[in-house]
């Protein structure tokens, strides 16, 4: 049975780790509306933007792989695929890291079944030392992620925009997905893999329509620069979508698992406090049934 002392050293140390978990859980909750708010703006233009790539992509269906941009159709070939992994840099953030780790890991292993060679950019220190553990082979680069402003966020994701275009424009690469945790709400991170190159098709094949007049359209500059802007500047938009969307979901998770420590802390001081009281009476009765029993002696 612990001493009085040891109790009170426990029922101390639990409180300092409550006051330091609950610190956490603010601070958290202070950067979770901004990062929500950066979220929720950046999401429409994104999903606009991946949709009418994706229109675009279906339009150019049928024609010569060879004479479309890599960052539209690929190199033609299906063999060499990059996974960008979002991840953070710090943890305790309950399972925000384990849970994309997890589904990368997945990926990685039905792309191997299938024959393919697997490159990996992780984005984020977590992520990093797990890959680095398990898969250090395909590792082509990776980096951190300290994206707590908007400002470093788009920097990061001119970076990896960067990287992967000129991966891709070199033909070290036929495949890029980027996987990333989705904030839905301050409990909720959903891991999702979005393909980048070469871009999805549309579901809905009515999505992309023909004028019933017949009408040309004349395109100022011509298709080619256009899609020489466009294609990057997708790339850009949807890293930069992404990483905000990792962000408010680091700092909800962090604020949902700080909650729950300080909770858990809360219920292991009542245990120890009440463990402590029971063992301090029972040393009282103790040293009364003594000094009665040497009473009666005497």
């Amino acid at each position: 049975m612990p001493s009085l002392k040891e109790l009170r050293g426990r029922i101390s140390g639990v409180k300092s780790t409550r006051k330091i978990t609950s610190a956490m859980k603010m601070v958290a909750a202070s950067k979770l509306r901004r990062a929500q708010n950066q979220a929720e703006a950046a999401r429409p233009y994104a999903e606009t933007m991946q949709r009418m790539m994706s229109e675009l992509a279906t339009a150019s269906q049928g024609m010569d792989p060879s004479t479309l941009p890599p960052l539209l159709a690929g190199t033609g070939k299906d063999d060499v695929h990059l996974l960008v992994i979002l991840t953070s840099d710090r943890g305790l953030a309950g399972g925000f890291n384990a849970n994309i780790i997890r589904t990368a890991r997945q990926q990685i292993e039905e792309l191997k079944a299938k024959g393919r060679t697997v490159r990996l950019l992780p984005v984020g220190r977590k992520g990093a030392e797990i890959f680095r553990r398990y898969y250090p082979d395909m590792i082509v680069d990776s980096l951190h992620n300290n994206s707590g402003t908007q400002q470093t966020a788009y920097a990061l994701a001119q970076d990896l925009a960067k990287r992967v275009g000129d991966l891709v424009e070199a033909g070290e690469i036929d495949a890029c997905s980027l996987l990333r945790n989705r904030f839905v709400n301050a409990m909720t991170q959903l891991p999702q893999s979005l393909a980048l190159v070469p871009l999805p098709v549309a579901e809905n094949d009515n999505t992309v329509h023909e004028r019933a007049d017949g009408a040309v359209y004349e395109f100022e500059p011509d298709e080619g620069q256009l899609l020489a802007q466009l294609l990057p500047r997708n790339l850009l938009v949807q890293f930069y979508a992404a990483i905000l969307e990792s962000a408010a979901g680091e700092q909800g998770a962090r604020m949902t698992a700080m909650d729950n420590a300080s909770r858990n802390a809360s219920k292991a001081i009542e245990r120890l406090s009440l463990r402590y009281n029971r063992t301090r009476q029972a040393n009282i009765t103790n040293e009364l049934i003594e000094i009665i029993s040497g009473a009666e002696a005497v």
